[in-house]
């Protein structure tokens, strides 16, 4: 019987937010997996304000998207076929699949995970990229020492309410800015946050002076602009800054907005670094199994956004930039 596969190629490099028609939507019948290869059935996609920035042609830390190439996407799935030595049909899965209800994959990337350890959704959150991104840019960056305070914006998606956590779990006063009363009280009852900054109602500097009353240590950034320069108006000496993301950045049909307030580094004698998660892919497993302890004690929680609908992908991905979603936004694909 012939399978078929529906993807999501791109079509055109988007001006400012990015628009259906900046895919296509394609199809191909399924073939099988040649040696060393393996078919797998993708059953959730990870959607991450990443994808956006691999969409521009311009200089970055991986190529960007080509026209008429798949849409890059993490995702995990089920291997239906294989004629690869280190995985069998039955094995769940997480590597880029891309947007698309089944890739071939030869095995590069792609490691088997266990859905009675956490279910499948975690492993593109909590214990996917953007736990692993929250656990070495905090840890390895921001190196937080106890008593100390540590900022985080964006902090109800899926890198901030890790970020945050982690800082918890080390002793820190931890601070998280994020849009709308129900993300600020979700991170401050659920995930035990010491206060919460509504960016969308509050002064954020006046907030920060209130929330922050010995200034900030570490600082741990996803979104930008006028939040990052707000910041850096309070921060201490020797303070650390993660650049992890610039999500009010990238859409601008302009120039970015680089921080105004940068002399305050040189003041404090601070640092400012820029952390991509692909660095530190030979200690993932590292990261993973302190992880999985914390969830499975119950010192970690871990929420997942799931939209469902493959087709719906354009417009569940625009979530992320209208800021609809609370923890790891992911796009269910298909049943088990």
């Amino acid at each position: 019987m012939t399978v078929t596969n529906h993807q999501f190629r791109l079509a055109a490099r988007p001006v400012g937010l990015p628009k259906r028609e900046d895919w296509n939507y394609t199809e191909e019948p399924v073939r099988e997996p040649g040696e060393g290869e393996m078919l797998v059935k993708v059953l959730y996609i990870s959607l991450d304000p990443a994808m956006r920035g691999w969409m521009n042609d311009a200089k970055s830390y991986i190529p960007p998207v080509g026209i008429g190439e798949v849409m890059r996407a993490g995702g995990v799935g089920k291997v239906v076929s294989s004629k690869h030595p280190g995985f069998k049909a039955g094995d769940y899965v997480m590597g880029t699949f891309g947007v698309q209800e089944y890739a071939l994959s030869n095995g590069k990337g792609v490691t088997q995970v266990d859905p009675r350890i956490a279910p499948l959704p975690v492993y593109l959150g909590t214990l996917g990229m953007p736990g692993l991104t929250a656990y070495f840019g905090l840890l390895d960056i921001g190196k937080p020492k106890a008593g100390e305070t540590v900022v985080v914006s964006g902090a109800a998606g899926a890198v901030g309410t890790v970020v945050g956590q982690i800082a918890k779990l080390k002793g820190c006063r931890v601070v998280g800015i994020a849009g709308g009363p129900d993300k600020c009280r979700y991170i401050v009852e659920e995930l035990g946050f010491d206060a919460a900054i509504d960016y969308k109602s509050e002064d954020v500097k006046k907030a920060l002076r209130t929330h922050c009353p010995k200034g900030v240590d570490v600082y741990f950034d996803n979104v930008g602009g006028d939040i990052l320069d707000a910041v850096l108006t309070q921060i201490n000496l020797r303070a650390r800054i993660i650049i992890c993301g610039a999500i009010s950045q990238y859409n601008a049909t302009g120039p970015v907005k680089g921080p105004a307030n940068y002399m305050s580094l040189l003041v404090h004698r601070a640092s400012m670094t820029g952390m991509i998660v692909f660095d530190y892919a030979d200690r993932y497993a590292e990261a993973a199994r302190e992880m999985a302890g914390w969830l499975t004690a119950g010192k970690l929680k871990s929420r997942e956004d799931i939209a469902t609908g493959f087709q719906t992908f354009p417009e569940t991905f625009l979530k992320l930039f209208k800021g609809e979603n609370t923890g790891k936004l992911v796009l269910e694909v298909a049943k088990d």
